[in-house]
């Protein structure tokens, strides 16, 4: 999975790739020559008192060092190039694949992991790929050059290597066999940790009203031990690995030395050749270590990067259609036909067997207990998830056969759960129309009952809306989002639930201005109040998933005993008459 996703999505930066290894190569070229030149001056300068030669030789060392500078300041800037374009660029396919899945996907993967994913995990892929740029892959450029130029400066203490390395390659192997596992298990237990945080931030208020803070306290303790215990795991296991290769590396330090020191004293070996070869067995140990440390990166990039893999290459169960048909006359007019909803593995569907039809200038109210699938009905109109039998026709044609752009165009959604941007009120607004105008969206929020406090803010339009539009109440909240769905000016109104947060002299001075200013286009309200929906032009009532009554509340009152139940448990006889 790492290599599918470092070659997808590099392949865009291959000439700079291409600029990164001949930079790689120069620096490892230069590097390599330097201990030679080095054992020259030794040899050919320092032993002979040659002043000129030593100079000569000085000049070329401080060039090449120079080169090696320049080039290692050239390679990281661009592997760092590099490897944020690609974090970048993978971060967007993340986004947008979870951008274009349906409710079922956002379910199955869960909001902190799908968080994570495009947060921490893009994050370790995209540290791999620079510390690759600029160790891993020069790592073996730099040893098997030193390997070579060691067993040239001298074959017979170029023997200590046929040691050392078994002896580094076992434990290194060893030591990761404990540390791949721990990486996947790490990457699991901060997605726990993002989940129990999320849902302490989201849910304070009843943390606190019921008393809860220490055991919530507890559990997010429960979790964040549980991940260090990992980290601590793994922490461990880097604490034995690299002062072992330290004391492998100085101990052949010690052995080079010390068969050089005979070889010199019997005239085999010459003391700038000694110093050159002490240096190649530096630059191969730290160049297996340096392998090490990358290796150990691997694992949990690997890791990550299956997880990242996961999201892109889950299909939404909801595509759009490559071959979108039209309708003649866009009006907004929505049928369902025998419509059925089950989720994966579910036993019972949650709807089952349902037919209506909603047409312009017509309210239609759909109301249920609790778990009837009213909220499930309405989020099958804008095609967040797919009847799994039936079919949903808008202006005559399926759902599945128009574009999404163009449903989602025709449609004014107001969800049950109102939600606000950051920003400004303006901002919000224009949410549903970029280029309204202020006469719009002031008259958008004189409809949603909305113009009242937001001119008594000195900003009016401009008045700070803070992330989630935490800063207004959640009956201010609703109009707003109310008023946004109006400046787009849709075909389709669906209100899901969203005059629940209103004192009923609002309720009612909205649904007023509703039926005059917008009465001409098809609005369908998932209401829980029964009097907001008492002079529907149609009632739905949804039983089990199942529609058991549809008429006026004069009619449904009369034919449909769970209206009745609903009806008389709000009101009482004499206003239900």
């Amino acid at each position: 999975m790492l290599t599918q996703i470092l070659k997808k999505y590099c392949a865009p930066y291959k000439g700079q790739v291409a600029l990164i290894l001949l930079m790689l190569l120069v620096q490892a070229i230069a590097s390599l020559y330097l201990p030679n030149l080095n054992a020259d001056l030794i040899n050919n300068g320092v032993a002979k008192g040659d002043v000129g030669y030593i100079w000569h030789i000085g000049e070329i060392m401080l060039a090449s060092s120079a080169l090696v500078m320049g080039a290692s300041i050239w390679l990281a800037f661009l592997a760092a190039k590099v490897s944020m374009a690609f974090g970048r660029d993978l971060r967007t396919a993340v986004f947008t694949a979870v951008e274009g899945f349906s409710a079922r996907e956002l379910n199955k993967f869960g909001a902190p992991s799908l968080i994570t994913r495009n947060t921490n995990d893009v994050q370790q892929v995209q540290l791999v790929l620079f510390m690759g740029f600029t160790m891993m892959i020069g790592a073996p450029i730099t040893g098997i050059g030193a390997i070579f130029m060691a067993v040239r400066s001298n074959a017979h203490l170029s023997l200590l290597l046929l040691v050392v390395i078994p002896i580094m390659t076992l434990l290194i192997v060893s030591l990761l066999r404990r540390i791949v596992p721990a990486f996947r298990d790490m990457q699991v237990k901060i997605d726990r940790i993002n989940l129990v945080l999320r849902e302490q931030v989201a849910g304070v208020r009843v943390i606190r009203a019921f008393v809860k803070t220490r055991q919530e306290e507890a559990r997010f303790a429960d979790s964040s031990r549980d991940l260090m215990q990992t980290q601590l795991r793994v922490t461990r296991t880097f604490a034995v690995m690299f002062p072992s290769l330290s004391l492998i590396l100085n101990l052949s330090s010690v052995a080079v030395i010390w068969f050089g020191a005979k070889l010199i004293d019997q005239n085999k070996l010459p003391i700038g050749n000694m110093t050159a070869f002490l240096t190649y067995i530096m630059l191969i140990l730290s160049s297996v270590m340096m392998a090490v440390f990358m290796t150990l990166q691997i694992p949990r990039a690997a890791a990550c990067a299956e997880r990242i893999q996961e999201v892109l290459d889950t299909p939404s169960s909801v595509v759009d259609t490559p071959t979108p048909k039209e309708p003649a006359v866009r009006a907004g007019v929505v049928e369902f036909k025998d419509v059925e909803f089950r989720y994966p593995g579910a036993e019972k569907p949650i709807l089952t067997g349902v037919s209506f039809t909603a047409t312009p200038g017509q309210f239609t109210a759909i109301i249920g207990s609790t778990g009837s699938g009213k909220s499930t009905l309405l989020n099958l109109i804008p095609r967040f998830i797919d009847v799994t039998e039936g079919s949903i026709l808008l202006d005559g044609i399926d759902l599945r056969e128009q574009s999404l752009e163009a449903i989602w165009t025709e449609i004014g959604l107001v969800p049950q759960r109102s939600f606000l941007f950051g920003g400004t009120i303006a901002d919000n607004l224009r949410y549903g129309r970029e280029h309204a105008t202020d006469e719009e969206m002031w008259h958008a929020l004189q409809i949603a009952q909305a113009d009242g406090f937001v001119k008594e803010n000195p900003d009016g339009l401009q008045a700070r809306v803070a992330q989630g539009g935490t800063n207004f109440s959640g009956g201010q909240r609703q109009r707003l989002s109310i008023a946004r769905a109006l400046v787009k000016k849709p075909q389709i109104l669906i209100f899901d639930d969203s005059f629940s947060a209103l004192d009923y002299t609002t309720d009612a001075k909205l649904r007023a201005a509703l039926h005059s200013e917008v009465g001409h286009t098809t609005m369908i309200v998932v209401a829980q109040r029964v009097s907001t929906i008492l002079h529907a032009d149609q009632i739905i009532v949804l039983d089990q998933g199942a529609v058991v009554g549809i008429g006026t509340h004069a009619e449904l009152m009369k034919s449909c005993a769970t209206y009745q139940e609903i009806v008389l448990s709000q009101l009482s006889p004499e206003e239900a008459a």
